[in-house]
């Protein structure tokens, strides 16, 4: 979607700004590598506190392992475990008790402990020779405020305090500044514009908006379930089922939680805009349904695998045609639409959404150039997802994103997944210059691979919808169907993924997720080749 269109924002730590990753070598060989991993007591175990836990302890032997410099410290974000014992640990670096932006890294290990192989966002040697800087944070700050003028953020804009960093993620590791301006987008967003200084120049290394939002009209879905919770004589809209998922009432305001929702007898909303109660009604719906699709699907508890449920916030301001996450509020935004008529409250934008928080929770994709253009198709991937999962009469599943928002005014979806540049904006194939697109229409690489790798090439009907999915090179594809598609971008993007991941290495990612899922030389795995090769990127 546009700039101001259903989106996702990458997390503030340093995973939001780093460089795609490689296969990581160890000058000791594997053997040594595996031997010292072993003994850091992070080889074992499920994705959860237990593991968390264990694997902090070991993080600096891994980091010694991992011939990191004595000055880097890793800490331990995430760690998903596969059915066959295979684990893969995801951590952030520091530099000299520093966040070094562009550190991340995920180490793969199979069931024995052997490491099998390591991504990491960058491959430079973390070295900095001078932690002091020659910039002050004064200048810095007078800086990222410039710069939020020139991205359009409302006058009035604040600066948090700069913070130091490492700049990792492009070129030589420098000491650097992160400072974050908050105001407001020229649509009438949030702003919260991260802006990296060279600490040493003054010069602007890095920009980029974490909050990442979206358009949409409310899709009503009928008379649905929602769970829940009695307080005294009222009824509370906090899903008690799903982490407790609240769902609060901004009544046109623009900050704070605003008021949770609550009802005498547990009836909600009549399926019209002009009750405030079926905004939340759809919000609540479609939180339900996404964290129900990816639990199902994936196995997954929550946005951060947690168990622990975001919080949704409807009627923000005054006919605001958007909506979005918040990571650092851990929070879906919906507006009222054009006339506060339509509140953006669909299930494929309630997906969207939410997947952001998952991308954010895992891959950490940079919203910025190609890495940006992933984050984006990303949630239009899951969105499609849980569309179809939903299997509402009132809404079904198709691979046309916003097709119920008409944004346009004239009935057409905001973005299609078979040809996106039937939007007259999106990409269909990679070129060099994609990553200088808008992340809404550079993210068309993606959803076009996904198209063509579930349901082929060609001209098509499927479930009443047209499509006519054209390939670069003109091959002829034959789909493998969208629940493999689906597990293979999932596996791809919470173990093989890292901020900084391009086109080039989301193929690589999703062929060793087709690999892991399905045997590497098989058909899946052929299929991914050839779907990335349709959209013109080849390894």
């Amino acid at each position: 979607m546009r700039r101001s269109a259903v989106s996702a924002h990458p997390r503030t730590s340093s995973r939001a700004t780093r460089r795609r990753g490689r296969t990581l070598a160890y000058s000791g060989g594997a053997a040594a590598l595996a031997a010292t991993l072993l003994a850091t007591g992070v080889t074992t175990g499920t994705a959860g506190a237990t593991t968390h836990r264990a694997a902090d302890t070991g993080a600096s032997r891994t980091a010694t392992a991992l011939g990191l410099g004595e000055r880097e410290q890793l800490v331990v974000t995430d760690t998903i475990t596969d059915r066959d014992g295979t684990t893969h640990t995801r951590y952030e670096r520091t530099y000299a008790g520093l966040p070094v932006l562009g550190g991340d890294l995920v180490v793969h290990r199979a069931a024995d402990g052997k490491v099998t192989g390591s991504t990491r966002a960058t491959q430079r040697t973390i070295a900095v020779d001078s932690l002091t800087p020659k910039v002050t944070p004064t200048a810095a700050t007078s800086r990222a405020l410039r710069v939020a003028k020139a991205d359009r953020t409302a006058p009035g804009a604040k600066s948090d305090t700069p913070r130091k960093v490492i700049w990792a993620a492009k070129g030589k590791p420098v000491l650097a500044y992160e400072t974050v301006v908050r105001g407001v987008q020229a649509d009438g967003t949030p702003s919260r514009l991260h802006v990296v200084t060279d600490a040493t120049t003054g010069l602007e290394l890095h920009r980029y908006q974490a909050i990442h939002n979206g358009t949409g009209t409310s899709q009503y879905s009928g008379k649905v379930p929602l769970t829940t919770r009695k307080s005294g004589s009222t009824y509370q809209l906090t899903d008690t089922a799903r982490g407790g998922h609240n769902t609060y009432d901004l009544k046109g305001g623009t900050s704070g939680r605003g008021t949770l929702f609550t009802d005498a007898d547990d009836v909600w909303g009549d399926g019209t805009p002009a009750n405030r109660q079926t905004a939340a009604v759809d919000a609540a719906f479609g939180a339900a349904t996404t964290w129900d699709f990816y639990k199902t699907t994936f196995g997954r508890n929550g946005i951060k695998n947690d168990g622990k449920a975001a919080y949704s916030r409807v009627h923000y301001g005054n006919s605001y045609v958007n909506a979005f996450w918040d990571d650092q509020a851990f929070a879906i935004t919906y507006g009222d639409g054009q006339g506060n008529k339509k509140p953006l409250t669909s299930l494929d934008v309630a997906g969207h959404e939410f997947s952001h928080g998952v991308t954010s929770a895992t891959a950490g994709l940079r919203y910025s150039g190609e890495s940006g253009g992933l984050n984006e198709a990303t949630s239009d991937i899951f969105g499609t997802g849980v569309e179809y999962a939903a299997k509402n009469a009132s809404d079904p599943g198709d691979y046309l994103i916003g097709e119920e928002i008409d944004i346009r005014g004239d009935g057409s979806p905001l973005r299609y997944q078979d040809k996106p540049s039937r939007d007259g904006k999106s990409a269909d194939y990679w070129t060099p210059d994609v990553g200088k697109l808008d992340v809404h229409y550079s993210s068309g690489v993606a959803n076009h691979f996904f198209f063509l790798l579930a349901e082929g090439s060609g001209k098509k009907v499927i479930d009443g919808v047209s499509y006519d999915s054209p390939t670069k090179d003109g091959s002829t594809l034959t789909g493998i169907g969208r629940d493999k598609a689906l597990r293979i971008w999932y596996k791809a993007l919470t173990t093989y993924f890292t901020s900084t991941t391009d086109y080039r290495g989301a193929r690589a990612g999703t062929l060793k997720a087709a690999a892991d899922l399905y045997g590497a030389g098989g058909t899946e795995a052929k299929a991914v080749a050839a779907a990335w090769t349709a959209v013109d990127v080849k390894g």
